[in-house]
């Protein structure tokens, strides 16, 4: 982009590391690090092609989490110590829902920047997605598997509303595409902060894959555990003082936290939690 967000956190006198993905761009950058006497370091990189599932040896502009927090200097915390390293910026619009879906993997799992300790994310993201993340039990047509896992997962805040108007000028010739939205209004981008909860793995819940019971918001969450052969279901729901009749999508996320962590303790639970379809976009996000 323009280099907003980097100029706003050189000026604020904090340490950045820049990742660019465009060769082009990279001479300028480079003089401008060895101006700042250490406060910036200029990587060729691309955030969202992090960790990509090929073998043999990865290329750039691809880059490995090892390798980049190894460069930056970044050792591993313990998942209830500070957060270790805050990331800002701009989702790419085309891939911003499978982005969201990879990102959510790699938390519930503790893998790539995750196994760093509970990194901050600060990211420009559509509002429409945005609404998607804070959706509330009982929005049918918002409320989802993302909003659930997100919620459960991290507290999210909003810092700031930005018209696409402003981006659109700022990339002046490049054309920034406006996602197109009829349900959800979808006027600006949002820069939102997604800082994992320290209590996250407790309850019984474990890293691994996360579920998505929330596929189908008018169904019974009891007809869904019962289509996993659970034979004791209701007694599961009843210990966790879950309505029998309670519907999908009107259940909180921290009820579904609860129940994540007491399915993961059954052992018998042996379900692949992210869906096919899930699983396909986070193998092609790179």
């Amino acid at each position: 982009g323009p280099g907003v967000l980097t100029r706003t956190l050189l000026n604020a006198g904090v340490r950045v590391v820049a990742l660019e993905s465009n060769s082009a761009f990279l001479p300028k950058l480079q003089s401008l690090e060895n101006s700042l006497d250490g406060q910036l370091q200029v990587i060729y990189g691309d955030f969202f092609r992090l960790d990509p599932l090929v073998t043999g040896t990865v290329k750039p502009p691809a880059v490995c989490s090892d390798k980049l927090f190894e460069t930056m200097g970044v050792a591993a915390v313990p998942w209830k110590a500070d957060v270790p390293v805050k990331i800002f910026g701009i989702f790419p619009q085309k891939k911003e829902r499978n982005t969201l879906w990879r990102l959510l993997f790699i938390l519930y799992e503790c893998s790539s920047i995750y196994r760093y300790g509970r990194v901050e994310l600060n990211v420009f993201i559509s509002e429409k997605e945005y609404k998607v993340l804070t959706a509330k039990p009982g929005e049918s047509r918002i409320y989802q598997a993302l909003s659930v896992l997100w919620q459960a997962g991290c507290e999210i805040q909003l810092l700031h509303m930005e018209p696409w108007s402003s981006f659109v000028s700022n990339f002046q010739n490049r054309r920034l595409a406006v996602p197109r939205s009829t349900r959800l209004p979808n006027d600006h981008l949002c820069l939102v902060r997604l800082t994992p909860q320290q209590n996250l793995f407790t309850g019984g819940l474990k890293p691994t894959n996360s579920a998505t019971c929330l596929t189908k918001p008018r169904s019974k969450l009891i007809d869904r555990l019962n289509s996993w052969s659970l034979d004791n279901a209701d007694k599961l729901l009843k210990a966790l003082e879950i309505p029998n009749n309670v519907e999908t999508g009107n259940l909180y996320p921290e009820d579904y936290k609860r129940l994540f962590g007491a399915l993961q303790n059954t052992n018998v639970f042996a379900e692949s939690w992210f869906n096919d379809e899930i699983l396909e976009s986070i193998r092609n996000i790179n």
